[in-house]
């Protein structure tokens, strides 16, 4: 109880931040980060609960993003109403990549969800009909969010809508990692992580398991990704299936802590600022720089940063 307690007074307080915090400027750092918590946290429960290192997420980033646009665009659904099919479309292709995939292991598996994110990546540059090859698309100028008779937001143009949808996103990612890791399914794929062979001579599916998984995670990135592509504004085939997109996922949990629910909270908070701090600092080569950060960090913190303040609690907890 004492966690949730935590949890809900942390997102009390970042409801109450634009209360007193009016920069648009940091009202996107702030959307930002909600975005990064949302996509770390959807790869958690593939790669930190059972282990699956895709770098091919991407994929579901991309299809959410160009499935809203396109029903906005072709039949004039509004995003609120347009992610739900095109979550439910990303579950349904997820599960048969992974069908496929997970017959795969290590570095196979690893190969193999890059290829299939690049497999989507050049239909959707060449299907030129649907989604506009590389020229992108932008969508049309969202209708008022309504509530029954009552308009909840009626201006797209400012932050503040965004950064609250943004916010019950980045909860809701939040409490499925919560939800999953508590859960007996949650138990099933730390066994399948820990050693699949094992798991598998107790009776455990390794396959349905991991597809299920597969199936949280895609459908948690696909709705990630659809609002990062109406916020953003535009989305061509590079920008929302490239690699650097499932990296920066990957990377997220990899700062924080796999596996961890808090993880992704925290690596999204140094992915971000580090973006921001690099990209004012070295307006050439930022991404350079802070790929050799990476790189040094992980070597020195292979159990990210949560993982470090775990260890340094239970040694002191230990001595007394």
């Amino acid at each position: 109880m004492k966690i949730l307690a935590l949890w809900i007074a942390a997102a009390v307080a970042f409801a109450l931040v634009p209360l007193w915090l009016k920069s648009p400027y940091a009202l996107h750092i702030f959307i930002s980060l909600f975005i990064a918590v949302a996509l770390g946290e959807s790869w958690n429960v593939l790669g930190g609960f059972a282990g699956q290192y895709s770098v091919g997420h991407s994929a579901w980033y991309g299809l959410g993003a160009y499935a809203s646009f396109i029903l906005l665009q072709r039949g004039g659904i509004p995003p609120w109403l347009g992610v739900w099919p095109a979550v439910v479309g990303c579950v349904v292709i997820a599960l048969v990549v992974g069908w496929i995939t997970f017959r795969l292991r290590g570095p196979y598996f690893v190969l193999a969800s890059i290829a299939v994110a690049e497999i989507i990546r050049l239909a959707a540059l060449n299907w030129k009909d649907l989604t506009n090859g590389a020229e992108g698309i932008q969508p049309a100028d969202l209708p008022p969010l309504k509530l029954g008779s009552h308009v909840l937001v009626a201006d797209w143009n400012g932050k503040l809508p965004y950064y609250y949808l943004g916010l019950a996103m980045a909860i809701f990612c939040v409490g499925v990692n919560f939800a999953v890791k508590r859960s007996k399914l949650g138990y099933l794929l730390q066994a399948i992580r820990e050693d699949q062979d094992a798991a598998h001579s107790l009776g455990i599916p390794p396959t349905f398991y991991k597809n299920t998984a597969l199936a949280i995670s895609a459908a948690c990135t696909a709705l990630a990704g659809s609002f990062a592509a109406f916020y953003i504004g535009f989305i061509e085939p590079q920008q929302v299936f490239g690699i650097d997109v499932s990296v920066d996922m990957v990377l997220v949990a990899l700062i924080g802590g796999v596996g961890t629910v808090t993880g992704p909270l925290v690596g999204g908070v140094v992915l971000v600022l580090l973006n921001e701090g690099l990209r004012a600092a070295f307006e050439q080569g930022h991404l350079l720089v802070r790929g050799a950060l990476m790189i040094i960090a992980i070597l020195m913190m292979p159990d990210g940063v949560v993982g470090i303040i775990t260890q340094r609690l239970r040694r002191k907890a230990a001595v007394q």
